[in-house]
């Protein structure tokens, strides 16, 4: 199929951007594009039927990756791939590293955007988990200026957040990893690029021979990904070890009421993602003990 027609917006700043957006009769008419790899398959199987389509990918400044001190900046525009193969990003944040290379194929990754995947907000994909997990703060463009948004509010609902319709997301800001943290992400998939049904990042920070912090997101079991916030209660100040991270996982299942559908039940669902949460400790664990 094709898309419906709809009129085709290149503005080449973000200030161009958000005037197109603002000065529609109803900003809600238009989709935003990025790299296209969750829009265009909407669009061909008129799935979506927008009738304006913003194409962000003339703007300029917005894929580059910069740190500043305990602040690691994505654009919205950088390439998943390009973020994957960056030493500064694995230096800085390598759950983000560790995450993409699980996000479809490579092909689909030298498209897709950061802010792309992390705007669409579907609940299976890595990237919102990933935020979610690491408190990242959205950076936001609209005619009122610029507004940063904690990844804790950004995730409101199925495929929204609280971006507004004349908004631009235009950067990512993740925590840089210090002394003592690890972090992990793992999933299960029916086939290696698929959608996951249910995956886990978990990050740990270890003062001593105890977790002073725990952070756990769960992708694939909710309309947005989901904060384990029981579970991190109960590893805070716990030795790590085999009983912690079971009674974390045992937690985190009996907090999720996934929904059955054509790839999972929720029964299913809510087990495997005990199963990574286990998985995923021990392995930021392990990670956070190498990293002192």
């Amino acid at each position: 199929m094709k898309p419906a027609p709809f009129e085709y917006w290149a503005p080449t700043s973000v200030d161009e951007a958000v005037k197109i957006l603002s000065g529609l009769d109803d900003p809600g008419d238009a989709k935003v594009m990025a790299g296209g790899q969750s829009l265009m398959p909407l669009l061909n199987l008129r799935l979506s039927q927008p009738l304006h389509v913003v194409d962000l990918n003339a703007v300029g400044g917005m894929s580059d990756i910069s740190r500043d001190g305990s602040t690691l900046t994505i654009g919205a525009l950088c390439r998943q791939r390009t973020a994957e193969r960056s030493a500064d990003v694995a230096a800085a944040v390598p759950l983000v590293v560790e995450a993409l290379g699980l996000v479809g194929h490579p092909a689909i990754r030298n498209r897709g955007t950061i802010g792309g995947s992390i705007a669409h907000a579907d609940p299976a994909a890595e990237m919102p988990a990933v935020a979610l997990c690491l408190d990242a703060r959205m950076v936001a463009q609209g005619p009122g200026g610029e507004r940063t948004v904690a990844a804790s509010d950004f995730f409101d609902g199925f495929l929204s957040t609280a971006l507004s319709e004349d908004e631009v997301l235009t950067a990512v800001r993740f925590p840089v990893d210090g002394p003592g943290c690890g972090a992990a992400f793992v999933e299960v998939a029916r086939r290696h690029g698929d959608f996951a049904m249910a995956g886990v990042a978990a990050h740990v920070r270890l003062e001593g021979d105890v977790i002073a912090e725990a952070r756990i997101a769960v992708s694939g079991v909710g309309l947005t990904p989901v904060r384990a916030t029981g579970a991190e209660a109960g590893l805070r100040g716990a030795a790590p070890g085999d009983d912690a991270f079971a009674a974390a996982a045992a937690a985190t299942s009996a907090a999720l009421h996934p929904a059955t559908d054509v790839h999972a039940s929720g029964a299913y669902r809510k087990h495997v993602a005990g199963v990574l949460v286990r998985r995923a400790l021990g392995t930021a664990t392990d990670r956070a003990r190498g990293n002192r």
